[in-house]
């Protein structure tokens, strides 16, 4: 995929983060940076295998943070309540 690909298929991501993140995948080997001698230029983003491996995990993490995403919201709630009374108790 090329870059604007990419982001307009993740939606809500600058450019310049997603280069950043484009550069520290290919750094470690998780995408294949592609540019063919053409003009206009044109560079396209692969995934490896590294990075097709890595998959399965990621979408297992992703459902379980589907799953359990409000228990966490809750708990950085109440944990933020509780600082926020003591912060309070303290002045």
């Amino acid at each position: 995929m090329r870059h604007g690909e990419l982001r307009a298929r993740i939606g809500g991501i600058s450019a310049k983060v997603l280069t950043e993140t484009l550069r520290r995948l290919e750094y470690n080997g998780l995408i294949l940076r592609r540019s063919p001698a053409r003009t206009p230029p044109h560079v396209t983003y692969e995934i490896t295998e590294l990075g097709r491996i890595l998959l399965e995990p990621i979408a297992i993490c992703g459902g379980w943070a589907f799953q359990h995403g409000h228990e966490v919201l809750d708990a950085q709630e109440r944990a933020e309540a509780r600082a926020h009374a003591g912060a309070q108790a303290g002045a």
